[in-house]
């Protein structure tokens, strides 16, 4: 039996054994076992894990621009950076293809993938290669106090009523530029144009990975048509080129946009928090907008993975298998806002009135499929740096829209043949 099977079966074997992690059951009790995270995580993380199982866990935790050079580093090396580490859904097609996480299809139970939408979107070639831990799909976000001084009373639900809610603003004085988009070339630029293609009731690519936005009647092109005709109307700040989506969060707790668009529901505790926030409990959420009126999102959830080349993987399924658990999914709500990846977490937090506007965000929350049905693809990086830099030129007006997703396309088709 090789080493690779035997691996399998031993996980397995321990999949079936531990239904659940009782507490005077602690096969693996003194193991210890590295856990890489980004920053934020709650310090309770390891020493309630010791608690329950015994396993030891050394958190370590980096920026998160700084996790990924250091996880491909280690796994080029065959090193594995930690036994358990952070796993974005951006990476699932290069790190799938590469072969440098364990396939946990049969190690997590059917019941707990179906409670876990998003997991799809961590599944390549069918292997799942992460568990999400840490939810975040699309929804729109506002200031009900600019709209109330609007004399608006509901949401907006297409393209059109958004426009027309954002001059009303604007007519009024309430913000010069009601309309929060990142422009900047940078990934939140790309994240929120691929919402937007969808919309305007397109797709990015066919099933042959062909783009489908280059056509004056696609998606695509209409949703940065879209950007440079509210720039020229002044609902969008002509200083967005150079913002993240980080910036215009922080221009939205600082009362200056009405509507952030880019932006997921776990940014709401920040948004209602008084300490940073100058808008606190005027956030409201509605379902995300579109051409048609029938809303849309997509996910973008963090999970967690175990490399291959780990030595630990019994201990570190536990981990996994602790961390995503309805239980502790609701605590990390409580403790660090995290947006829970299960539906029945979702529910239970909304039940107990812990989620903002939560009706809206669990209606949202069915609506989210994976940005790519493929699965994320290994060029991946090289088709979101054009995205955001042909957007940034267009926002200048250093292109035409036309020109940007030609761009965008030829940029593709390079990345594809490499």
């Amino acid at each position: 039996m090789n080493k690779l099977l035997r691996t399998t079966v031993a996980l397995a074997a321990l999949a079936l054994a531990m239904p659940a992690l009782a507490d005077d059951a602690k096969p693996l009790a003194g193991q210890s076992i590295t856990v890489l995270l980004p920053s934020g995580q709650s310090p309770n993380i390891a020493s309630d894990f010791e608690k329950e199982t015994g396993i030891k866990v050394d958190l370590q935790m980096l920026s998160w621009d700084d996790i990924r050079p250091k996880l491909i580093t280690g796994l080029i090396a065959g090193t594995p950076p930690a036994d358990v580490t952070e796993f974005d859904w951006s990476w699932t097609g290069q790190f799938g293809a590469a072969g440098w996480y364990e396939d946990l299809t049969p190690l997590i139970d059917a019941e707990s993938i179906k409670d876990m939408p998003t997991a799809s979107i961590f599944t390549v070639d069918g292997k799942l290669l992460g568990v999400p831990y840490a939810n975040d799909f699309r929804i729109l976000i506002a200031n009900k106090d600019h709209l109330a001084k609007a004399g608006i009373t509901k949401m907006p639900t297409t393209i059109d009523e958004l426009i027309a809610d954002a001059k009303l603003i604007k007519e009024k004085g309430i913000a010069e530029y009601p309309l929060g988009v990142p422009l900047s070339p940078s990934e939140g630029t790309s994240t929120l144009w691929y919402l937007m293609t969808f919309a305007f009731g397109g797709d990015l690519f066919d099933k042959d990975w062909k783009p489908l936005f280059t056509s004056p009647d696609s998606g695509g092109y209409k949703a940065l048509q879209f950007y440079v005709d509210m720039l020229k109307a002044g609902l969008i700040d002509p200083a967005s080129t150079g913002l993240k989506d980080s910036d215009v969060h922080q221009m939205f707790m600082d009362g200056k946009v009405t509507f952030d668009l880019g932006v997921g529901p776990g940014w709401v505790g920040a948004f209602e928090d008084k300490t940073k926030s100058k808008i606190a409990g005027s956030t409201t959420l509605g379902l995300v907008p579109t051409e048609s009126g029938k809303t849309v999102s997509y996910g973008l959830p963090e999970a967690l993975g175990i490399p291959a080349a780990s030595e630990k993987k019994e201990a570190a399924l536990a981990f996994v298998k602790w961390m995503t658990s309805k239980d502790e999914q609701i605590k990390l709500a409580a403790e660090q806002g995290l947006l829970a990846t299960r539906t029945s977490a979702f529910e239970e937090l909304n039940k107990q009135g812990k989620i903002l506007d939560g009706d809206v965000v669990i209606e949202q929350a069915g609506t989210v499929g994976p940005l790519f049905k493929q699965g994320t693809p290994t060029w991946y990086p090289q088709f979101s740096s054009a995205v955001n830099n042909a957007i940034n030129q267009a926002a200048k007006g250093e292109i035409s829209v036309a020109d940007a997703m030609k761009s965008i396309a030829d940029e593709t088709a390079k990345a594809q043949q490499q």
